[in-house]
């Protein structure tokens, strides 16, 4: 089974926190993370798309938004029953319906994670 690879914004401050906890969590290395702000780094999809919303690929498949983040959780013992609950057609809707919303607060809470961290 190949290792989970997850795209993350670097630029954002509100990102590097939470993948900075996801990293200290994944104690076993199952995770590859890629800072898609970073020009050099390699995008199976368009940079702008992998920047606006979140994405992993798990067993070759490419996964974006809530599926995304469940997918992670899975890989992180300590988070795999919030992933694997996921599963759950009602609960990856419900989590999906969660997502769009943050995605909508996300520019005011980027600002404010970036003013913290000054």
């Amino acid at each position: 089974m190949e290792k989970l690879t997850v795209w993350f914004d670097g630029g954002c401050p509100l990102c590097r926190r939470e993948i900075g906890l996801m990293r200290r969590l994944d104690r076993r290395g199952a995770i590859a993370f890629v800072d898609v702000s970073d020009g050099d780094s390699a995008c199976p999809v368009d940079r702008d798309a992998l920047l606006a919303r979140f994405h992993a690929r798990e067993n070759g498949v490419m996964l974006s938004g809530a599926v995304a983040f469940a997918a992670m959780w899975r890989a992180i013992p300590l988070l795999r029953p919030i992933g694997l609950a996921a599963r759950n057609h009602y609960v990856l809707a419900g989590l999906e319906w969660l997502y769009r919303r943050f995605l909508v607060l996300r520019p005011a809470l980027q600002s404010l994670a970036g003013a913290r961290s000054r």
